[in-house]
């Protein structure tokens, strides 16, 4: 099984961007609408990102608080969307402050604070077809997390 792994440096406080994942509203800030509801499985988000696709539905299997979020997806979709791929995996974040290395992502703040997420998407067959697109999908996804965490309110 494969996984996919993005590392992003975030130049904004560990609250903001744990807020911005953990939560229906928050995801609906910066990513896409999604809900929120109870079941006998626990806490499941949700979210369409289309008619062709179906609801993808993320059961929340970890929320702890400023350090990691972990996903299962436990939706189904028809095989000609990307999102058939995703039942079955898991979705981890994890975050972590370190000071930022400014220089290396052409900034000027060296030694400050940064978030950093470890993005890990696992349990992906090697061989599906959606792989490399869902990869790049994943990066555009989280840099608009970056931006939006790095926005001043």
């Amino acid at each position: 099984m494969a996984t996919l792994h993005h590392q992003v440096w975030i130049d904004a406080p560990v609250e903001k961007v744990y807020a911005a994942l953990s939560s229906a509203e928050g995801l609906g800030q910066w990513w896409a609408p999604h809900t929120t509801s109870e079941t006998d499985e626990g806490l499941v988000l949700s979210h369409s990102p289309g008619p062709a696709h179906g609801d993808v539905q993320m059961k929340v299997l970890e929320r702890t608080p400023h350090r990691r979020i972990e996903w299962e997806i436990i939706s189904t979709h028809p095989a000609s969307s990307p999102a058939s791929a995703w039942t079955g995996t898991r979705i981890v974040f994890e975050l972590a402050t370190l000071p930022s290395p400014g220089h290396w992502l052409g900034m000027d703040n060296a030694g400050q604070p940064m978030t950093v997420l470890n993005f890990r998407h696992a349990g992906w067959n090697e061989d599906s077809e959606f792989l490399g697109f869902c990869n790049y999908a994943w990066g555009v996804t989280l840099d608009m997390l970056r931006q939006w965490c790095e926005s001043k309110d």
